[in-house]
């Protein structure tokens, strides 16, 4: 080897060593940023500290912060530090504005805490920006708009081994961080315990060996690529498991008909996770459709009859879908299971067409998984902002069906508007409680009165009323008015079911000149006051055993008779605030005085 030959050697290596340093302090400083700024943000929720103090702005921030900077990690040395800036910043401003409009079309109450964002938003957005980056990457790579399919196969699903093992790797560190400090409690040091219960130290720390296990997995390429293969190679043997699995669940409903399966009333969500799954693994059967990866024989039979499932798959979910959306209407859960049909539609047509279409093997299967990623971006770009606002949409048709009549008022799900619909659904209600029709008026205004959502749904609730049988003491009727809010409400009546009737007896409680209700069941007494509204609510609960006294029985007593006895201590007033009095239980005869 020539002088010359060796100096080039040795610059080329000094230069990928410093391009590979450059790389790796890129990656540390971009972790440890975002776990600098989520630290910010947990400062401010812990201190209810701007800009926790307003919710719309903070849900925006926590969804950037939380996801913007992974994508920075995937495409540093990947994209040129121009293009990747207007990307992160694109991705981060987009993820903030949704962000921002999950929480601001909800009414926050007082049990939402920060980062005030609901679990679908954060999925379907880091789904979204998975899938954009990988869509992008190899284009602004290529400087066209479209590439070949082995580039988009090969960024996405490296990318895909990259995460998991990432995630896998933070998750060690963490295991290991654990142990050590459990080691150092044996002797009595607290010290490292301390430290890592710090969330000063833990949330730039694990933001930090996460873009660390991101840049080890990205050196490696080749290791990557063989983690890949593997995992590719065991997945698709998994397509002939679903592939028998649902092809006899179709040979199947013609003889067990759809009755069962509608009955579920979760047969959409069920149908489409099937779907999902089947779409997934064609695709690890398939990889990137390059001659020195096609699979084995019975692989690529198994990928036809399995690109042919997925059409009668998606139609059952649809129809499933219609049959619950033609009953009971929209619902933000039925919109979204429409948007991820519609996507289905799209592999459903388009791997039909592969598995049928003669030549090269599922060769349109690569078009239709790029033109179902770019239309899955845009479906949840629509679907969590104002355009295809699932709450909104949900709210406009039970309205609607309300005010034509398809649904009766009494029937009608006010609760949805009241607790489940956020601003939409008050805005609803305050026009209902308007409406020239009387019966929604009032129920409209109970609705918007009551503080406590029904756990049931309407059908549920007209069930449960059904069932409830409470027999009142000789001498005295059934109070209408509260029996009448017992239809809308069974859980006022505890346990009154036709095979344990409650015995209610009538009694002024508190000396007010008013009759008050005491339910009872074998084991508990309830007590209810009627209030200026006309509702009646649980005010006292009289247990019937405590201490290992025996067991009364609280009916057969509740007939013979009740007294009231005075409080052995009163309320106090401290500093200006009233604190109730909370009794020991006690049942023994000195209680009894």
């Amino acid at each position: 080897m020539t002088e010359t030959t060796q100096n080039t050697v040795h610059d080329t290596g000094r230069a990928g060593l410093k391009g590979e340093n450059r790389l790796f302090a890129a990656r540390v400083g971009i972790g440890l940023i975002q776990g600098l700024l989520l630290y910010a943000l947990y400062r401010a929720a812990d201190g209810k500290a701007w800009p926790s103090t307003e919710p719309e702005l903070f849900g925006g921030l926590a969804l950037a912060v939380g996801f913007a900077p992974v994508a920075a990690l995937a495409g540093v040395g990947r994209l040129r530090w121009p293009a990747l800036a207007i990307w992160i910043g694109v991705a981060g401003l987009v993820l903030f504005l949704l962000g921002w409009h999950d929480v601001a079309r909800r009414v926050l109450g007082d049990y939402d805490q920060a980062p005030f964002l609901k679990f679908p938003v954060m999925a379907f957005a880091a789904a979204a920006l998975f899938i954009a980056h990988h869509l992008l990457t190899p284009a602004v790579r290529a400087r066209r708009w479209l590439v070949d399919y082995h580039q988009y196969f090969d960024v996405a699903w490296k990318a895909g081994v990259q995460l998991a093992l990432s995630l896998g790797f933070t998750g060690a560190f963490w295991i290991l961080l654990q142990l050590g400090a459990a080691l150092f409690d044996l002797i009595g040091l607290k010290f490292l315990t301390d430290l890592v219960r710090s969330a000063w130290f833990a949330m730039p720390v694990t933001c930090t060996a996460f873009a660390i296990a991101v840049q080890l997995t990205d050196v490696r390429d080749g290791l990557i690529r063989g983690v890949r293969t593997v995992a590719l190679m065991l997945l698709s043997w998994l397509l002939l498991v679903i592939t028998v699995l649902a092809a006899g669940f179709l040979a199947a409903l013609p003889f067990t008909g759809l009755e069962p399966l509608w009955a579920t009333r979760s047969a959409t969500a069920m149908i489409l996770a099937a779907t999902a799954a089947l779409i997934i693994l064609i695709n690890t059967a398939y990889q990137d459709g390059e001659p020195d990866n096609l699979p084995p024989l019975v692989l690529r039979i198994a990928t036809r009859v399995a690109s042919v499932l997925v059409a009668p798959l998606v139609v059952l979910a649809i129809w499933g879908l219609s049959l619950r959306i033609g009953q009971h209407g929209l619902t933000q859960d039925r919109i979204i299971a429409a948007a991820c049909a519609f996507i289905g539609v799209v592999y459903a047509v388009g791997y039909l067409f592969a598995a049928v279409r003669p030549g090269a093997w599922m060769k349109p299967l690569e078009r239709t998984n790029v033109v179902a990623a770019v239309l899955s971006v845009l479906t949840i770009l629509a679907l969590f902002s104002p355009l295809l606002d699932p709450t909104r949409l949900s709210v406009s048709d039970q309205v609607a069906r309300l005010e034509r009549g398809k649904v009766k008022a009494a029937d009608f799900d006010y609760g949805f508007l009241r607790f489940d619909s956020g601003k939409a659904g008050r805005a609803a209600l305050d026009r209902l409680a308007a409406s020239t029709d009387a019966e929604t008026a009032r129920l409209a205004r109970e609705a918007k009165a009551s503080d406590n959502r029904s756990a049931y749904s309407p059908d549920e609730t007209r069930e449960l009323a059904r069932q409830v049988k409470i027999e009142p003491i000789a001498g005295q009727t059934l109070p209408p008015d509260f029996m009448a809010q017992i239809q809308s409400q069974p859980d006022l009546a505890l346990n009154c079911r036709s095979d344990e009737a409650c015995v209610l007896r009538m009694t002024d409680l508190d000396g007010d000149g008013r009759q008050d209700v005491l339910l009872a069941n074998g084991a508990v007494i309830l007590a209810f006051t009627q209030g200026e509204d006309g509702r009646w609510r649980q005010r006292a609960r009289y247990n019937a055993t405590c201490g290992g006294a025996p067991p009364i029985d609280l009916k057969a007593a509740l007939k013979a008779g009740v007294e009231t006895a005075p409080m052995r201590l009163p309320d106090l007033i401290v500093n200006g605030r009233r604190l109730q009095f909370w009794p020991e239980t006690r049942c023994d005869a000195e209680a009894a005085r």
